[in-house]
């Protein structure tokens, strides 16, 4: 059956391409982009690349999805967007943003390299975070199997395991104290410089999680992305399942800052309670905000974000 697409246009507004276009094709940017398709709203989803989870073998505690592949994950997405001929997913990347009153002005780049321009009312930033590794041979070539991010994405396939912590001295306790949930034997490894408090030493040894303070420089593992061993600087090797980082991160897109976004302390985009930035009509949802990391929750931001930018629109259009 054919869909009749509503094209609204508020008084003393110019008639735009879209009413939104999403930039980022996880889950935060499918999500959103299924809840306005079903809202008959005109959305462009703009896939610019692989999503920050792409070496994970498994998305986990997504209820109904719990163990399914990240790529298997967005081809159902995909697959279940087709029904809402109101939503287009385009591969490519946005190269500017920019508000023109009360619209927006999108330039893209295809695959092909060409460019083109699309106007919107209201745009949505998808686009997620990049992680900053430690500079230690394998830590790349581990990620995502043999080093980990996540306990609570992670630590279920990891239980009952030797298992290790690794970092800086102030973010080590917490997380080395929330890994001992699933296995007894937990190694504390500290980077650089920063020592461990009197009473952080207290809490692990009470916990009898290990303290190493020796510099590490590899880690050991498989072909297939297995952690076998750490390597300190002393060549004494320690063997472990997995080890648990908090990497760094930034964002993965120049937008934010090239359009003047408000940006936390802890270099996330800055939302209201309703999703939106500082920048009126422009909305983020994901692990681009503040606030725990996890696809189901990335998914559920980009739901609340959807419902508010419709809510929004609506009553532009049915003014008092």
């Amino acid at each position: 059956m054919s869909v009749t697409i509503r094209r609204h246009r508020p008084a003393g507004q110019s008639l735009t391409d879209v009413d939104v276009v999403i930039i980022g094709a996880g889950s935060a940017g499918l999500n959103a982009a299924l809840v306005l398709g079903r809202c008959l709203r005109r959305v462009l989803v703009c896939d610019g690349g692989r999503p920050r989870n792409t070496e994970s073998p498994a998305v986990q505690g997504f209820l109904t999805r719990d163990g399914t592949k990240p790529a298997e994950l967005l081809r159902l997405a995909r697959e279940q967007l087709r029904p809402y001929e109101s939503v287009e997913i385009r591969p490519a990347r946005v190269t500017a943003l920019a508000r023109q009153g009360h619209l927006f002005e999108l330039k893209l780049e295809g695959e092909t390299g060409r460019p083109s321009t699309v106007t919107a009312r209201k745009v949505l930033l998808a686009t997620g975070v990049e992680d900053e590794l430690p500079p230690i041979d394998g830590m790349r070539q581990l990620w995502g199997k043999g080093v980990l991010h996540c306990p609570y994405c992670h630590g279920w396939e990891v239980r009952d395991q030797p298992l290790a912590v690794y970092g800086r001295a102030k973010m080590v306790t917490g997380l080395a104290l929330l890994v001992s949930r699933w296995s007894k034997d937990v190694v504390a490894c500290i980077d650089g410089p920063g020592v461990l408090t009197e009473n952080a030493r207290r809490r692990l040894h009470r916990q009898k999680i290990k303290i190493r303070e020796e510099p590490v420089v590899r880690l050991e593992g498989t072909a297939s992305g297995q952690l076998q061993c750490i390597v300190f600087e002393s060549g004494e090797k320690l063997e472990r399942a997995a080890v648990f980082i908090h990497a760094h991160q930034h964002q993965r897109t120049t937008l934010i800052e090239q359009i003047g976004c408000r940006i936390t302390s802890k270099g996330a985009v800055w939302v209201s309670k309703t999703q939106q930035t500082s920048v009126p009509g422009l909305y983020a949802a994901g692990d681009n905000t503040p606030g725990l990391q996890q696809a189901i929750l990335a998914a559920a931001d980009g739901a609340r974000a959807a419902i508010h930018i419709n809510e929004t629109l609506t009553r532009e259009e049915c003014p008092k």
